[in-house]
Formats: C-alpha cells, structure tokens, sequence
C-alpha cells in the first residue's frame, strides 16, 4: 500500500471521522476489561514489573490461567444491564499475554491455561448483547526480547515494531468488524516515529475502514484518553477511563484489600461529569481469576442501569457543552435549547430556584412529560409544582427537563460582591 504522509494522513481521517465517531458521541458509557495473567496474581496488573519477576517465573501463572467457560458473557451482559454502549477488552496487556488464537505470539490463551480464544469469545459476547466492541493493545511488552532493546537498538526496534504490527493485523482480520482500537503505554520509546505509528495505523485503517483508535500511539487519532480523572480534552471527542475498584485496573480480592469500590451515585456523577463536556466514560472492572465479575460491581452498576433506563434522554445521544445550572446541589446536560437538570438534593417544599439563565424558558417538566410551572427574571428560575419525593426511586438523582427559547444563555452571577472582593462576578 502506498503510504501517506503524516499531514496528508490526519487529513484523511479527519475527513472520515464525524461519520465513524457518530455512535461513539451518541453512546456516552462504555465497560473496560483488564483480563489477564495477573488477575490470577490478584495484585493488580503491573505485578510482573512492580515486583520484579523473572520472565520465567512469571509465566507459570499461564498454566494457571483458568476463565470459567462463558465468562466474557458475563462482563457483556452486565455491561448491557448497566446501560454501556461498548466493551473494551485487555488483548494483550504489558506483560505479553495473548487473550487469542495468535500465530504471531504464541504465549497466548490458546496454548496455555484455558486452551481457548478468549478474544473471540468476548467478541461472540458484544455481538450477543448488541455491544460495540473494543480491543486494547499495549505497545509497552515485558516478556518480548526486543521490547526494552528496542528504545536505543536500531534493529531491535525494527523486530519489535514488526511484531507489534503482526499482531494488531491478526486481530483487526480474524473477528469481523471491530469499532475501537484502543492502545496504551508506548514505552520505552518516545515519539510515534520511534513507534512506527504512521505506518502501523495506516495498514490497521486498510483492514477495519470504520475503526476509530485513542491517542496513545503518539499520533492525535480520534479521541483523548484522560485516565483516573474526568478532565475534558480541549477542542476534542475525548473518553475518561476509571477503573471501579479505585485500586488498580486487574483483579484486587476484596477480602484482602482496604474497602473500595464505587456506589451507583458516585458512577452518575462521573457519567454527567463527562456528559456536560460531551466525553464518554470507560469504567474499567477486573475480572476475577475465574473470569467472574467481581460482586461488589454487580448491584452498582445495575442499579446505574435502572436510572438510565429512565433518564436516558439526559445522557445518550448528540450533547452540546452544558451550561452550568449549580454548583453541588445540581447540575446540568443540554441538547441544542433544552437542559436536564440532575438533582442530586431533590426539594421537598415543592420547588427549587436556579440562578443564571437569562434565556426565556418556555416549558418545564420532568421526563415523563409532567408539567411543572415557573417564574423567571434576570436573576432567578424558580420552578414550581415539583413533587414532594425524587421522581427517581433508584438513585433519588430526579432529572427536571427545561425548553428554552433558543439555545440558553447562561451568566452565573451573585447579589453579594464582597464574595468576590467587592466585584460582582458573572461566568
């Protein structure tokens, strides 16, 4: 194939990305798999360099490698129960375990442990559960050769960087269509020259056209990848990836770690976190070594999924920037002139008052269609009628749906200037 230059090359996809992005901008929620050898380990997923394993000793965990049959359907279907768009599973993580049948690197799940294609497997499972799916692939490896020579060996890198791209073709050809290649760690080396990156992405494009890949390549690509924390990316589509047990990304047994864990609020006050900012959320879960979902997921992210049954219409499809509506108390997600508030103290004294929109509001309701009345002026949106308990009996986070007049104009502004050294202050 003749290859583009690095300009010419981000032109081409920019030109195809609104149209491969589109279910991605509209999906929102999305489930991270960190699967692998470690989780046998069960000290999280940097054990082999953390604790300085010998490469021999290391691989005795493959012949202990045991997923329980069906196990991949079982992170699919909660991701399904959860209200997740997507999957993204752990191919092969930085210690060089292959999760499939790869005639390239043959330590893998086919010749070890279970003796079976856990990639396919878990594309099976997506396809099942109508789930957009996602393999991870990790350029940093511990257990190849080349993969430490090959920062300061000119033909180590040249085999590194082959085998890198063997194995990325072998899983963008062997498994139908796949929607998201999502790399991490490009270490040691420093540049995306240095990774073959240009070149690598082009071939891996040729074979899955539609396929949208992360910024961890040292190329822009499609999307940011802020990690453990839900900063927006600048003038980008961006995802944050956390992972639930707050711990590490591979297995932790519970029994034996300090308490973790995320409960089903604080998951919706990342979910609108990044949905006022129009990102997507990927909360990873570690199987355990069995490959079940570990418990303490289970009734959080199904109880996220109850909510978003009802108040989906806040989060999935197109979003615009939010306007802020408050602070702690309430926030806020918008599609063109409408706005949800996300009440997370919801009023008992039948309303509640919003500073700063200075748009005229045409309709208040909650979304089920329930009228609620209002008065408006250039300081205050009080809302009235509003029930005495949380339309939402999951997460008492009751969602209240404002029309406005065109899109909203929004001015924070206080009557209290000494607040602000004695200017009034509007944002």
């Amino acid at each position: 194939m003749t290859l583009l230059s690095k300009k010419d090359y981000e032109q081409s996809i920019a030109a195809t990305r609104d149209a491969r992005m589109n279910w991605w901008r509209e999906a929102r929620f999305g489930m991270f798999v960190h699967y692998g050898l470690y989780s046998v380990r069960g000290r999280m997923e940097w054990a082999m360099a953390l604790e300085n394993y010998n490469i021999a000793d290391y691989e005795k965990y493959a012949d202990r490698f045991a997923p329980k049959p069906g196990a991949p359907r079982e992170w699919a279907k909660l991701a399904k129960a959860a209200g997740m768009k997507y999957m993204v599973l752990t191919t092969r993580h930085h210690e060089g375990f292959s999760l499939w049948d790869s005639k390239v690197n043959p330590y893998n799940s086919v010749n070890y442990g279970p003796r079976r294609d856990i990639v396919r497997e878990f594309v099976d499972a997506c396809r099942e559960y109508d789930l957009k799916i996602g393999f991870y692939s990790s350029l940093m490896d511990w257990h190849h050769p080349d993969g430490w020579k090959c920062a300061f060996d000119a033909a180590a890198r040249k085999r590194f960087n082959d085998y890198l791209t063997a194995l990325n073709v072998e899983l963008l050809s062997n498994y139908g269509k796949i929607d998201i290649l999502w790399y991490d760690v490009s270490a040691p080396m420093e540049s995306w020259e240095g990774w073959d990156s240009l070149e690598r992405n082009q071939i891996l494009r040729a074979l899955q056209p539609d396929i949208i890949i992360n910024n961890r390549s040292k190329l822009d690509e499609d999307f940011g990848t802020p990690e453990g924390h839900l900063t927006p990316v600048p003038g980008r589509d961006w995802e944050a990836c956390m992972t639930y047990n707050d711990l590490s990304w591979g297995y932790v047994d519970s029994k034996q770690a300090a308490p973790y864990g995320y409960n089903a609020n604080r998951i919706l006050k990342m979910l609108w976190n990044v949905s006022k900012a129009r990102g997507n959320l990927l909360l990873n879960i570690g199987p355990a070594p069995d490959g079940s979902v570990p418990k303490e997921a289970i009734e959080p992210l199904t109880k996220v999924g109850q909510w978003l049954e009802q108040n989906g219409e806040a989060v999935y499809g197109k979003l615009d920037d939010s306007a802020r509506a408050s602070f702690w108390v309430r926030g806020s997600t918008r599609k063109k002139n409408v706005v949800y508030l996300w009440n997370w103290i919801w009023p008992d004294d039948g309303e509640f008052t919003v500073g700063g929109y200075r748009t005229k509001l045409q309709k208040a309701e909650l979304l089920d269609g329930t009228p609620l009345t209002f008065e408006q002026d250039e300081w205050r949106l009080t809302i009235h009628g509003v029930p005495e308990k949380s339309p939402d009996p999951v997460c008492n986070v009751g969602i209240v749906k404002l029309t406005f007049e065109s899109e909203p104009e929004f001015l924070m502004g206080t009557r209290f200037p000494q607040l602000h050294g004695g200017t009034k202050v509007l944002w």
